[in-house]
Protein backbone atom coordinates (compact mmCIF):
# COMPACT_ATOMS: atom_id res chain seq x y z
CA UNK A 1 0.00 0.00 0.00
CA UNK A 2 2.94 2.40 0.48
CA UNK A 3 3.60 2.69 -2.97
CA UNK A 4 -0.07 3.52 -3.91
CA UNK A 5 0.06 6.05 -1.49
CA UNK A 6 3.47 7.75 -3.16
CA UNK A 7 1.99 7.16 -6.55
CA UNK A 8 -0.88 9.18 -5.16
CA UNK A 9 1.62 12.38 -4.41
CA UNK A 10 3.85 11.81 -7.27
CA UNK A 11 1.81 11.30 -10.06
CA UNK A 12 0.54 14.75 -10.78
CA UNK A 13 4.34 15.86 -11.03
CA UNK A 14 4.41 14.74 -14.80
CA UNK A 15 3.17 17.19 -15.62
CA UNK A 16 6.27 19.18 -13.92
CA UNK A 17 8.58 16.81 -15.55
CA UNK A 18 7.24 17.73 -19.01
CA UNK A 19 6.86 21.39 -18.50
CA UNK A 20 10.37 21.77 -17.56
CA UNK A 21 11.33 19.58 -20.83
CA UNK A 22 10.04 22.59 -22.61
CA UNK A 23 6.94 20.96 -23.95
CA UNK A 24 4.08 23.09 -25.20
CA UNK A 25 0.47 23.10 -24.32
CA UNK A 26 -0.89 19.71 -26.08
CA UNK A 27 1.64 17.78 -24.74
CA UNK A 28 2.28 19.12 -21.41
CA UNK A 29 -1.36 18.74 -21.06
CA UNK A 30 -1.52 15.10 -22.31
CA UNK A 31 1.21 14.48 -19.55
CA UNK A 32 -0.82 15.79 -16.94
CA UNK A 33 -3.67 14.51 -17.60
CA UNK A 34 -1.83 10.97 -17.40
CA UNK A 35 -0.88 11.74 -14.19
CA UNK A 36 -3.89 13.30 -12.42
CA UNK A 37 -4.89 10.00 -13.62
CA UNK A 38 -2.59 7.99 -11.96
CA UNK A 39 -3.16 9.66 -8.79
CA UNK A 40 -6.64 8.75 -9.36
CA UNK A 41 -6.48 5.16 -10.23
CA UNK A 42 -4.22 4.49 -7.08
CA UNK A 43 -6.27 6.74 -4.76
CA UNK A 44 -9.44 3.90 -5.29
CA UNK A 45 -6.86 1.36 -5.52
CA UNK A 46 -5.83 2.33 -1.57
CA UNK A 47 -9.80 2.58 -0.18
CA UNK A 48 -10.01 -0.72 -1.61
CA UNK A 49 -7.09 -1.88 0.43
CA UNK A 50 -7.99 -0.09 3.23
CA UNK A 51 -11.23 -1.73 3.48
CA UNK A 52 -11.13 -4.50 6.48
CA UNK A 53 -7.35 -3.10 7.33
CA UNK A 54 -5.80 -1.04 9.37
CA UNK A 55 -4.52 2.14 8.43
CA UNK A 56 -1.77 2.65 6.21
CA UNK A 57 1.08 3.70 8.69
CA UNK A 58 4.88 4.45 8.31
CA UNK A 59 8.42 6.23 8.23
CA UNK A 60 7.75 7.30 11.91
CA UNK A 61 4.68 8.55 12.16
CA UNK A 62 5.20 11.10 8.44
CA UNK A 63 3.11 8.29 6.60
CA UNK A 64 -0.51 7.88 7.76
CA UNK A 65 -3.48 7.17 5.53
CA UNK A 66 -6.56 5.88 7.02
CA UNK A 67 -10.42 6.20 5.85
CA UNK A 68 -10.95 9.62 6.02
CA UNK A 69 -7.32 10.54 4.54
CA UNK A 70 -8.31 7.89 1.70
CA UNK A 71 -11.26 9.65 0.97
CA UNK A 72 -9.64 13.41 0.85
CA UNK A 73 -7.13 12.13 -1.35
CA UNK A 74 -10.09 10.71 -3.43
CA UNK A 75 -11.56 13.78 -4.22
CA UNK A 76 -8.57 15.52 -4.50
CA UNK A 77 -7.42 13.70 -6.94
CA UNK A 78 -10.79 13.44 -8.94
CA UNK A 79 -10.99 17.31 -8.83
CA UNK A 80 -7.13 16.99 -10.54
CA UNK A 81 -8.36 14.71 -13.05
CA UNK A 82 -11.36 16.87 -14.19
CA UNK A 83 -9.30 20.17 -13.90
CA UNK A 84 -6.22 18.54 -15.91
CA UNK A 85 -8.46 17.64 -18.66
CA UNK A 86 -10.33 21.10 -18.72
CA UNK A 87 -6.76 22.63 -18.97
CA UNK A 88 -5.70 20.99 -22.07
CA UNK A 89 -8.30 22.58 -24.22
CA UNK A 90 -8.44 26.29 -21.90
CA UNK A 91 -4.38 26.59 -22.34
CA UNK A 92 -4.32 25.75 -25.63
CA UNK A 93 -7.00 28.20 -26.63
CA UNK A 94 -4.48 30.69 -24.84
CA UNK A 95 -1.61 29.70 -26.58
CA UNK A 96 -2.97 29.59 -29.88
CA UNK A 97 -4.96 32.86 -29.21
CA UNK A 98 -1.28 34.72 -27.81
CA UNK A 99 -2.97 35.00 -24.63
CA UNK A 100 -0.41 33.16 -22.77
CA UNK A 101 3.13 32.48 -24.05
CA UNK A 102 5.47 29.42 -24.49
CA UNK A 103 6.71 30.34 -20.73
CA UNK A 104 3.53 31.08 -19.45
CA UNK A 105 2.26 27.54 -20.71
CA UNK A 106 6.04 25.79 -18.87
CA UNK A 107 4.78 27.76 -15.72
CA UNK A 108 0.97 26.86 -15.63
CA UNK A 109 1.66 23.05 -15.96
CA UNK A 110 4.72 23.20 -13.42
CA UNK A 111 2.91 24.67 -10.76
CA UNK A 112 -0.56 23.01 -11.45
CA UNK A 113 1.41 19.75 -11.23
CA UNK A 114 3.18 20.85 -7.94
CA UNK A 115 0.43 22.45 -6.29
CA UNK A 116 -1.63 18.81 -6.68
CA UNK A 117 1.39 16.91 -5.38
CA UNK A 118 1.36 18.98 -2.25
CA UNK A 119 -2.25 18.69 -1.36
CA UNK A 120 -2.33 15.19 -2.19
CA UNK A 121 0.50 14.31 0.06
CA UNK A 122 -0.49 16.71 2.90
CA UNK A 123 -3.61 14.36 2.84
CA UNK A 124 -1.03 11.09 3.59
CA UNK A 125 0.72 12.38 6.15
CA UNK A 126 0.04 11.35 10.14
CA UNK A 127 2.39 14.45 11.42
CA UNK A 128 0.39 17.71 12.15
CA UNK A 129 3.88 19.57 11.76
CA UNK A 130 4.44 18.40 8.36
CA UNK A 131 0.76 18.99 7.57
CA UNK A 132 1.46 22.51 7.96
CA UNK A 133 4.64 22.58 6.32
CA UNK A 134 2.57 21.15 3.03
CA UNK A 135 -0.09 23.58 3.18
CA UNK A 136 1.62 26.62 3.28
CA UNK A 137 3.92 25.04 0.77
CA UNK A 138 0.68 24.39 -1.62
CA UNK A 139 0.08 27.88 -0.85
CA UNK A 140 2.97 29.88 -2.53
CA UNK A 141 2.76 26.55 -5.70
CA UNK A 142 -1.27 28.00 -5.79
CA UNK A 143 -0.23 31.46 -5.67
CA UNK A 144 1.71 31.10 -9.05
CA UNK A 145 -1.07 30.02 -10.42
CA UNK A 146 -3.46 32.67 -9.31
CA UNK A 147 -0.83 35.56 -10.81
CA UNK A 148 0.70 34.20 -14.01
CA UNK A 149 -1.42 35.87 -16.37
CA UNK A 150 0.17 38.70 -15.37
CA UNK A 151 -1.95 41.52 -15.23
CA UNK A 152 -1.90 44.05 -12.31
CA UNK A 153 -5.43 42.39 -10.94
CA UNK A 154 -4.29 39.06 -11.46
CA UNK A 155 -0.85 40.12 -9.57
CA UNK A 156 -2.41 41.83 -6.57
CA UNK A 157 -4.59 39.21 -6.21
CA UNK A 158 -1.86 36.26 -5.87
CA UNK A 159 0.08 38.97 -3.67
CA UNK A 160 -3.14 39.05 -1.17
CA UNK A 161 -3.94 35.53 -1.64
CA UNK A 162 -0.49 34.90 -0.66
CA UNK A 163 0.03 37.44 2.77
CA UNK A 164 -3.55 36.46 3.95
CA UNK A 165 -3.00 32.62 3.99
CA UNK A 166 0.55 32.69 5.31
CA UNK A 167 -0.59 34.52 7.87
CA UNK A 168 -3.26 32.27 8.45
CA UNK A 169 -1.32 29.13 8.19
CA UNK A 170 0.95 30.60 10.91
CA UNK A 171 -1.87 31.09 13.13
CA UNK A 172 -2.34 27.22 12.70
CA UNK A 173 1.35 26.80 13.30
CA UNK A 174 0.47 28.44 16.66
CA UNK A 175 -2.68 25.87 16.99
CA UNK A 176 -0.32 22.95 16.43
CA UNK A 177 2.24 24.25 19.12
CA UNK A 178 -0.24 24.53 21.72
CA UNK A 179 -2.07 20.74 21.06
CA UNK A 180 1.92 19.39 21.41
CA UNK A 181 2.22 21.81 24.61
CA UNK A 182 -1.38 20.12 25.57
CA UNK A 183 0.24 17.01 25.42
CA UNK A 184 3.21 17.80 27.49
CA UNK A 185 2.54 15.77 30.54
CA UNK A 186 2.34 12.54 28.05
CA UNK A 187 6.99 12.98 27.89
CA UNK A 188 6.35 12.21 24.36
CA UNK A 189 10.06 11.06 22.91
CA UNK A 190 10.84 11.20 18.87
CA UNK A 191 7.94 13.10 16.75
CA UNK A 192 5.16 10.97 18.99
CA UNK A 193 4.04 14.76 20.21
CA UNK A 194 2.77 15.91 16.62
CA UNK A 195 1.45 13.06 15.75
CA UNK A 196 -2.67 12.78 14.79
CA UNK A 197 -3.49 9.01 15.48
CA UNK A 198 -1.14 8.96 18.98
CA UNK A 199 -2.44 12.09 19.98
CA UNK A 200 -6.56 11.44 19.23
CA UNK A 201 -5.49 7.39 21.19
CA UNK A 202 -4.18 9.56 24.21
CA UNK A 203 -6.61 12.60 24.23
CA UNK A 204 -7.82 11.53 27.76
CA UNK A 205 -4.50 13.12 29.10
CA UNK A 206 -4.06 16.39 26.92
CA UNK A 207 -4.86 19.53 29.27
CA UNK A 208 -8.16 20.68 28.10
CA UNK A 209 -7.08 24.99 28.59
CA UNK A 210 -4.22 25.15 25.93
CA UNK A 211 -6.35 22.50 23.56
CA UNK A 212 -9.32 24.75 23.77
CA UNK A 213 -6.98 27.56 22.40
CA UNK A 214 -5.15 24.86 19.64
CA UNK A 215 -8.86 24.51 18.32
CA UNK A 216 -9.83 28.07 17.87
CA UNK A 217 -6.35 28.80 16.77
CA UNK A 218 -6.72 25.68 13.83
CA UNK A 219 -9.96 26.77 13.13
CA UNK A 220 -8.93 30.19 12.83
CA UNK A 221 -5.47 29.19 11.03
CA UNK A 222 -6.45 26.29 8.24
CA UNK A 223 -9.99 28.58 8.16
CA UNK A 224 -8.29 31.00 5.93
CA UNK A 225 -6.80 28.56 3.79
CA UNK A 226 -10.83 26.98 3.88
CA UNK A 227 -12.21 30.88 3.29
CA UNK A 228 -14.36 31.08 6.48
CA UNK A 229 -15.75 34.33 7.51
CA UNK A 230 -13.92 36.73 8.26
CA UNK A 231 -10.94 35.02 6.84
CA UNK A 232 -12.45 34.46 3.11
CA UNK A 233 -11.54 37.90 1.90
CA UNK A 234 -8.72 36.73 -0.51
CA UNK A 235 -10.69 33.70 -1.99
CA UNK A 236 -12.81 36.01 -4.48
CA UNK A 237 -10.11 37.97 -5.73
CA UNK A 238 -8.09 34.55 -6.42
CA UNK A 239 -10.82 32.34 -7.35
CA UNK A 240 -11.78 35.38 -10.02
CA UNK A 241 -8.20 36.14 -11.39
CA UNK A 242 -6.58 32.39 -11.70
CA UNK A 243 -6.95 30.66 -15.32
CA UNK A 244 -10.23 28.90 -14.97
CA UNK A 245 -9.07 25.08 -14.05
CA UNK A 246 -6.57 26.89 -11.50
CA UNK A 247 -10.07 28.35 -10.21
CA UNK A 248 -11.38 24.76 -10.02
CA UNK A 249 -8.42 23.36 -7.98
CA UNK A 250 -9.10 26.56 -5.69
CA UNK A 251 -12.63 25.93 -5.15
CA UNK A 252 -13.05 22.62 -5.43
CA UNK A 253 -9.47 20.56 -4.00
CA UNK A 254 -7.34 23.22 -1.83
CA UNK A 255 -10.63 24.31 0.54
CA UNK A 256 -11.25 20.50 0.86
CA UNK A 257 -7.31 19.67 2.11
CA UNK A 258 -8.06 22.82 4.72
CA UNK A 259 -11.18 21.20 5.96
CA UNK A 260 -9.71 17.77 6.33
CA UNK A 261 -7.11 19.90 8.53
CA UNK A 262 -9.72 21.06 11.12
CA UNK A 263 -11.46 17.88 11.14
CA UNK A 264 -8.26 15.82 12.30
CA UNK A 265 -8.18 18.88 15.36
CA UNK A 266 -12.01 18.18 15.54
CA UNK A 267 -11.52 14.88 16.26
CA UNK A 268 -8.79 15.62 19.53
CA UNK A 269 -10.81 18.20 20.83
CA UNK A 270 -14.28 16.35 20.64
CA UNK A 271 -12.23 13.86 21.84
CA UNK A 272 -11.43 15.04 25.24
CA UNK A 273 -13.41 18.27 25.39
CA UNK A 274 -17.10 17.35 24.66
CA UNK A 275 -19.24 18.20 21.68
CA UNK A 276 -19.76 21.30 23.20
CA UNK A 277 -17.05 23.92 22.88
CA UNK A 278 -16.28 22.64 19.50
CA UNK A 279 -19.80 22.64 18.57
CA UNK A 280 -19.82 27.06 19.72
CA UNK A 281 -16.49 27.35 17.32
CA UNK A 282 -17.80 25.41 14.43
CA UNK A 283 -21.65 26.83 14.52
CA UNK A 284 -20.24 30.24 15.03
CA UNK A 285 -17.73 30.45 11.77
CA UNK A 286 -19.96 28.40 9.96
CA UNK A 287 -23.09 30.45 10.14
CA UNK A 288 -21.36 33.66 9.64
CA UNK A 289 -19.69 32.43 6.40
CA UNK A 290 -23.05 31.07 4.94
CA UNK A 291 -24.72 35.09 5.67
CA UNK A 292 -21.72 36.40 4.09
CA UNK A 293 -21.88 34.31 1.20
CA UNK A 294 -25.44 34.74 0.44
CA UNK A 295 -25.15 38.77 1.01
CA UNK A 296 -22.65 38.96 -1.56
CA UNK A 297 -23.97 36.57 -4.40
CA UNK A 298 -26.85 39.16 -3.73
CA UNK A 299 -24.72 42.14 -3.99
CA UNK A 300 -24.55 44.11 -7.34
CA UNK A 301 -21.62 44.92 -9.50
CA UNK A 302 -21.38 48.27 -10.92
CA UNK A 303 -21.43 47.11 -15.17
CA UNK A 304 -24.87 47.24 -16.64
CA UNK A 305 -25.67 44.28 -18.37
CA UNK A 306 -26.94 43.85 -22.12
CA UNK A 307 -30.75 44.37 -22.96
CA UNK A 308 -31.57 46.24 -20.31
CA UNK A 309 -30.60 43.75 -17.52
CA UNK A 310 -29.48 44.83 -14.13
CA UNK A 311 -25.83 45.18 -13.44
CA UNK A 312 -24.35 41.74 -11.94
CA UNK A 313 -20.88 40.75 -10.73
CA UNK A 314 -17.87 38.51 -12.12
CA UNK A 315 -19.21 34.91 -12.76
CA UNK A 316 -16.47 33.33 -10.79
CA UNK A 317 -16.41 36.01 -7.94
CA UNK A 318 -20.13 34.92 -7.55
CA UNK A 319 -19.00 31.29 -7.56
CA UNK A 320 -16.13 31.89 -4.93
CA UNK A 321 -18.73 33.30 -2.94
CA UNK A 322 -20.73 30.55 -3.19
CA UNK A 323 -17.91 28.49 -2.38
CA UNK A 324 -17.72 30.94 0.96
CA UNK A 325 -21.22 29.72 1.67
CA UNK A 326 -20.70 26.15 1.40
CA UNK A 327 -17.51 25.75 3.66
CA UNK A 328 -19.81 27.28 6.26
CA UNK A 329 -22.49 24.60 5.08
CA UNK A 330 -19.80 21.67 5.98
CA UNK A 331 -18.70 23.87 9.01
CA UNK A 332 -22.37 23.80 10.40
CA UNK A 333 -22.80 19.87 9.69
CA UNK A 334 -19.41 19.62 11.62
CA UNK A 335 -20.86 21.59 14.61
CA UNK A 336 -24.20 19.78 14.52
CA UNK A 337 -22.02 16.54 14.83
CA UNK A 338 -23.87 12.99 15.49
CA UNK A 339 -23.57 10.38 12.63
CA UNK A 340 -25.92 12.20 10.61
CA UNK A 341 -24.11 15.81 10.68
CA UNK A 342 -20.35 13.91 10.02
CA UNK A 343 -21.89 11.87 7.19
CA UNK A 344 -23.43 14.94 5.42
CA UNK A 345 -20.28 16.95 5.75
CA UNK A 346 -18.23 14.23 4.07
CA UNK A 347 -20.99 13.94 1.49
CA UNK A 348 -21.45 17.63 0.91
CA UNK A 349 -17.29 17.93 0.08
CA UNK A 350 -17.85 15.67 -2.34
CA UNK A 351 -20.49 16.97 -3.95
CA UNK A 352 -19.56 20.30 -3.80
CA UNK A 353 -16.26 19.59 -5.30
CA UNK A 354 -17.82 18.34 -8.73
CA UNK A 355 -19.98 20.86 -8.52
CA UNK A 356 -17.72 23.79 -8.39
CA UNK A 357 -15.24 22.19 -10.79
CA UNK A 358 -17.81 21.88 -13.06
CA UNK A 359 -18.78 25.48 -12.86
CA UNK A 360 -15.38 26.50 -13.01
CA UNK A 361 -14.28 24.69 -16.15
CA UNK A 362 -17.60 25.97 -17.92
CA UNK A 363 -16.98 29.50 -17.04
CA UNK A 364 -13.52 28.84 -18.56
CA UNK A 365 -15.08 28.20 -22.42
CA UNK A 366 -17.28 30.94 -21.36
CA UNK A 367 -15.10 33.73 -20.94
CA UNK A 368 -13.01 32.02 -24.06
CA UNK A 369 -15.87 32.58 -26.53
CA UNK A 370 -17.25 35.77 -25.34
CA UNK A 371 -14.12 37.22 -24.21
CA UNK A 372 -15.53 38.72 -20.73
CA UNK A 373 -15.68 37.56 -17.15
CA UNK A 374 -18.28 39.48 -16.76
CA UNK A 375 -21.76 37.87 -16.25
CA UNK A 376 -23.94 40.60 -17.35
CA UNK A 377 -21.85 40.83 -20.40
CA UNK A 378 -23.12 37.19 -21.61
CA UNK A 379 -26.12 35.85 -22.41
CA UNK A 380 -27.82 33.41 -24.87
CA UNK A 381 -25.42 30.72 -23.54
CA UNK A 382 -27.69 27.95 -24.10
CA UNK A 383 -28.61 28.92 -27.52
CA UNK A 384 -25.18 29.67 -28.60
CA UNK A 385 -22.85 26.85 -26.90
CA UNK A 386 -25.46 24.43 -26.12
CA UNK A 387 -23.31 21.76 -24.04
CA UNK A 388 -21.30 24.61 -22.28
CA UNK A 389 -24.84 26.50 -21.61
CA UNK A 390 -26.78 23.75 -20.30
CA UNK A 391 -23.56 22.21 -18.13
CA UNK A 392 -23.27 25.56 -16.42
CA UNK A 393 -27.30 25.74 -16.12
CA UNK A 394 -27.07 22.31 -14.60
CA UNK A 395 -24.10 22.78 -12.43
CA UNK A 396 -25.84 25.85 -11.02
CA UNK A 397 -28.90 24.27 -9.92
CA UNK A 398 -27.19 20.96 -7.93
CA UNK A 399 -24.49 23.80 -6.24
CA UNK A 400 -27.93 25.01 -4.93
CA UNK A 401 -28.95 22.07 -3.91
CA UNK A 402 -32.11 21.03 -6.06
CA UNK A 403 -32.86 17.99 -6.46
CA UNK A 404 -31.68 14.58 -8.19
CA UNK A 405 -28.14 16.01 -7.74
CA UNK A 406 -26.24 14.87 -4.78
CA UNK A 407 -26.04 18.33 -3.19
CA UNK A 408 -30.01 17.90 -2.23
CA UNK A 409 -29.09 14.67 -0.89
CA UNK A 410 -26.40 15.90 1.44
CA UNK A 411 -27.79 19.55 2.63
CA UNK A 412 -30.86 17.44 3.22
CA UNK A 413 -28.89 15.44 5.55
CA UNK A 414 -27.36 17.97 7.60
CA UNK A 415 -30.73 19.91 7.54
CA UNK A 416 -31.63 16.61 9.20
CA UNK A 417 -28.90 16.45 11.62
CA UNK A 418 -29.59 19.81 12.64
CA UNK A 419 -33.34 19.05 13.59
CA UNK A 420 -31.59 15.81 15.73
CA UNK A 421 -29.18 17.46 17.57
CA UNK A 422 -30.49 20.69 18.77
CA UNK A 423 -32.92 23.79 18.80
CA UNK A 424 -34.78 23.90 15.51
CA UNK A 425 -33.62 27.81 15.23
CA UNK A 426 -30.17 26.37 13.70
CA UNK A 427 -31.72 24.24 11.06
CA UNK A 428 -33.89 26.71 10.48
CA UNK A 429 -31.48 29.57 9.82
CA UNK A 430 -29.94 27.48 7.60
CA UNK A 431 -32.79 26.74 5.56
CA UNK A 432 -33.24 30.37 5.44
CA UNK A 433 -29.91 31.17 4.08
CA UNK A 434 -29.81 28.55 1.67
CA UNK A 435 -33.00 29.86 -0.02
CA UNK A 436 -31.31 33.81 0.18
CA UNK A 437 -28.05 31.93 -2.08
CA UNK A 438 -30.44 30.08 -3.85
CA UNK A 439 -32.31 33.51 -5.41
CA UNK A 440 -29.15 35.62 -5.83
CA UNK A 441 -26.73 33.07 -7.58
CA UNK A 442 -30.06 31.80 -9.80
CA UNK A 443 -30.64 34.73 -11.14
CA UNK A 444 -27.05 35.69 -12.28
CA UNK A 445 -26.67 32.23 -14.06
CA UNK A 446 -30.19 32.41 -15.25
CA UNK A 447 -29.24 35.16 -17.23
CA UNK A 448 -26.23 33.91 -18.98
CA UNK A 449 -27.61 30.84 -20.43
CA UNK A 450 -31.17 32.52 -21.35
CA UNK A 451 -31.63 35.86 -23.85
CA UNK A 452 -30.42 36.75 -27.19
CA UNK A 453 -26.87 35.21 -27.84
CA UNK A 454 -24.00 37.30 -29.94
CA UNK A 455 -24.36 37.09 -33.36
CA UNK A 456 -21.31 35.52 -34.01
CA UNK A 457 -19.19 33.39 -31.69
CA UNK A 458 -16.07 31.63 -32.53
CA UNK A 459 -14.81 28.14 -31.04
CA UNK A 460 -11.41 29.15 -29.26
CA UNK A 461 -10.43 25.30 -29.87
CA UNK A 462 -8.14 24.06 -32.72
CA UNK A 463 -8.53 20.70 -33.17
CA UNK A 464 -11.66 18.43 -31.99
CA UNK A 465 -9.70 16.59 -29.36
CA UNK A 466 -8.82 19.83 -27.92
CA UNK A 467 -13.07 20.71 -28.01
CA UNK A 468 -13.54 17.43 -26.70
CA UNK A 469 -10.89 17.76 -23.97
CA UNK A 470 -13.00 20.77 -22.52
CA UNK A 471 -16.07 19.52 -22.91
CA UNK A 472 -15.57 15.87 -21.54
CA UNK A 473 -14.87 17.08 -17.94
CA UNK A 474 -18.30 18.79 -17.75
CA UNK A 475 -19.67 15.90 -18.84
CA UNK A 476 -18.02 13.34 -16.23
CA UNK A 477 -18.82 15.71 -13.40
CA UNK A 478 -22.52 16.24 -13.90
CA UNK A 479 -22.71 12.65 -14.59
CA UNK A 480 -21.30 12.00 -10.95
CA UNK A 481 -23.63 14.63 -9.18
CA UNK A 482 -26.55 13.18 -10.98
CA UNK A 483 -25.28 9.19 -9.91
CA UNK A 484 -24.67 10.68 -6.30
CA UNK A 485 -28.25 12.28 -6.18
CA UNK A 486 -30.09 8.97 -6.67
CA UNK A 487 -27.94 6.33 -5.15
CA UNK A 488 -24.83 6.52 -3.04
CA UNK A 489 -22.22 3.19 -4.30
CA UNK A 490 -22.53 0.56 -1.47
CA UNK A 491 -18.32 1.20 -1.59
CA UNK A 492 -18.33 4.75 -0.99
CA UNK A 493 -21.39 4.37 1.54
CA UNK A 494 -18.57 1.88 3.40
CA UNK A 495 -15.77 4.89 3.05
CA UNK A 496 -17.82 7.51 4.71
CA UNK A 497 -19.07 5.17 7.85
CA UNK A 498 -15.39 4.15 8.05
CA UNK A 499 -14.57 7.91 8.23
CA UNK A 500 -16.98 8.97 10.64
CA UNK A 501 -15.47 6.00 13.07
CA UNK A 502 -12.27 7.51 12.38
CA UNK A 503 -13.48 11.02 13.35
CA UNK A 504 -15.13 9.59 16.48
Amino acid sequence: MSALAVLIALGPLTGLAVALAGARARLAGLAQVTGALVAFGCALALLVELDGHPPLAGWDGFLYVDPLGGFFAMTVAGVTLLAALGSVGYVCAEEDSGGFSGFQVRLYYAFFGLFASLMLAALETGNLGLLFVLVEASTLASAALVGIEGRSRSLEAAWKYVIISSLGVTIALAGTLFLFYSGSALHLGSNLGLTWPYLFAHAHALAPQPLRLAFLLAVVGYGTKVGLAPMHTWLPDAHAEAPSPASAMLSAALLNAGMYAIIRFLAIAHARLGGTYPRAVLLSFGFASIAIGALFMVRRGPAGGPGGRPPGIQSKRLFAYSSVEHMGIIAVALGFGGTLGLYGALLQMLNHALAKSVLFLSSGDVSLRYKTREASQVSGLLAAVPVTGGALLLASFAVLGSPPFGLFLSELTIVRAGFASASPVFPLLLLFLLGLAFVAFARTTAGMVTGRPPDQLASPYRGKAVAVSSVAPLVLGLAALLVLGLWIPVGLDTVLRHSIAVIG
